[in-house]
């Protein structure tokens, strides 16, 4: 009964912080809207209220599916780092750092080449037409490929070693960063087109619409299906793989299933937002420091927990530094990069046995 009552308290909490934030996120603007205007086109959008002045309720609704994709962004990517970091039994593993993000960015990027001859503004600008789920698909295969591609290297008779995993997750992101260098070069004469792949590795919640929302949630959704499936799993991996076989886990499929969820995560997000790095590595370690230490939690608790985070570092940068205002994929690197180097130095004598 406690342990229900705490998990109600906590849900209550995620919630009211979600909509707290989302209120916020919509609210902050430099259109010179009224809050009961902000309210008025909202509820328009629900066939609650007549619409307000075109201009006005395009505004509006720009906002509030800013602030419902990047909620649901935030959530893929630190449930995609969650499921990683319980993979390879290792609080230091993110998407970004063994490849995924970077994986499903590339995908993305060859996508928009492939796609019409040329296509800009696919789904990062535009969003419309069916060729449109070509860029998620893209960035779903080419995330699961480079995670399999650390996975199988990082991993010695089954065992994930850590050292491997950092550097051969560094050489996955060089391999990356140089085939979009190669991309932007051999594109520099179409603009727009370089400036899109470009712009994926900076990320962007700007201008989203509801086919990012769907992209973004179908994903998230899928993935969280999986959740039930490993869960239980991860936690008994925690004491090696040996034990959690004694105890009757399929180490395999388990690692097989948390894999395909977390690419699935990650490719979800980047492929509506670009390249975001840190949230699926900084999120994880928030929740535990709130007691979820068993991934039973964790794993749903990183859910709330990475909307609330990154919704919350886009309304304080945006509220702090108006139109000069960092893109998300900066702004995760001037947070991310810091707090890694911090666990690096405080996990010091653990990183020396490895």
């Amino acid at each position: 009964m406690t342990a229900l009552g705490s998990g109600a308290r906590a849900g209550l909490a995620y919630a009211a912080l979600l909509v707290l934030l989302a209120t916020a996120s919509v609210l902050l603007g430099s259109s010179g809207l009224s809050s009961a205007e902000v309210l008025e086109g909202s509820l328009s959008m629900l066939g609650l209220r007549e619409p307000l002045e075109r201009n006005a309720q395009a505004i509006v609704e720009l906002r509030v599916w800013r602030a419902t994709c990047t909620l649901g962004v935030g959530a893929a990517l630190a449930l995609s780092g969650g499921l990683i970091q319980g993979m390879f039994r290792n609080a230091l593993a993110s998407p970004s750092l063994i490849g995924v993000t970077g994986g499903a960015s590339l995908g993305a990027a060859f996508a928009i080449l492939i796609v019409g001859g040329y296509a800009p503004r696919l789904v990062l600008e535009a969003g419309t037409g069916l060729d449109a789920w070509l860029v998620p698909l893209f960035s779903f295969v080419m995330a699961l490929a480079t995670t399999a591609l650390v996975a199988l290297i990082a991993s010695s008779r089954g065992r994930a070693s850590v050292t491997t995993l950092l550097l051969v997750g560094i050489a996955v992101n060089m391999c990356v960063a140089g085939a979009f260098a190669a991309i932007q070069y051999l594109t520099l004469e179409e603009w727009e087109v370089s400036r899109a792949i470009l712009a994926w590795t900076f990320g962007t919640l700007d201008d989203r619409n509801g086919l990012h929302c769907l992209t973004v949630f179908v994903g998230l959704g899928v993935a969280a299906l999986a959740v039930p499936f490993v869960a239980r799993e991860l936690d008994l991996l925690k004491g090696g793989e040996e034990d959690a076989e004694a105890l009757g886990v399929d180490v395999a499929r388990t690692k097989r299933i948390a894999l395909v969820a977390a690419a699935l995560a990650a490719s979800a997000a980047v492929a509506v937002a670009g390249q975001i790095a840190f949230v699926g590595l900084v999120v994880p370690h928030l929740v535990r420091l709130f007691g979820a230490q068993s991934y039973r939690q964790l794993l749903w608790h990183t859910l709330p927990a990475g909307a609330a985070f990154l919704l919350g570092a886009d309304v304080l940068q945006r509220w702090i530094l108006g139109d000069g205002a960092l893109q998300p994929g900066v702004m995760m690197s001037v947070v991310g990069g810091p707090f890694f180097l911090f666990l690096l130095v405080r996990s010091r004598r653990e990183v020396s046995t490895w």
